[in-house]
């Protein structure tokens, strides 16, 4: 399985940016994919993951009520919207994919494949 991110940059606080993860390699119904970052000293941490079979989300409570993930299984991608962000969401995006389990477990326990990162900084 392989894992592409992309769209990740500089944006103003209060901006937008939206990224995007494409799948290659398998099958994707059975999996859930979704998006990590990490910032500069601190420890990895998941953001938000769906289930590309039903639609399922899970999303930190950071990130609740500002980012939106979804996406188009005709292309295996998986976006991940982010709206109104802040300077404290500056990081290395990461997507993960992971086969047969739910998106509380992607988003917590971390998943099989990895994409490359993608950064995103928020500042003014």
């Amino acid at each position: 399985v392989q894992l592409v991110a992309s769209g990740g940059g500089l944006v103003q606080p209060g901006g937008s940016l939206r990224l995007s993860c494409t799948a290659s390699g398998d099958t994707f119904d059975a999996y859930a994919i979704g998006w990590f970052r990490q910032a500069p000293g601190k420890e990895r941490e998941g953001v938000s993951c769906i289930s590309m079979s039903d639609g399922a989300s899970y999303y930190a409570d950071s990130v609740k009520g500002r980012f939106a993930i979804s996406k188009d299984f005709s292309k295996n991608t998986v976006y991940l919207q982010m709206n109104n962000l802040k300077p404290e969401d500056t990081a290395v995006y990461y997507c993960t994919a992971g086969r047969d389990t739910t998106v509380q477990a992607l988003c917590i326990r971390e998943g099989d494949f990895w994409g490359q990162g993608t950064q995103v900084t928020v500042s003014s």
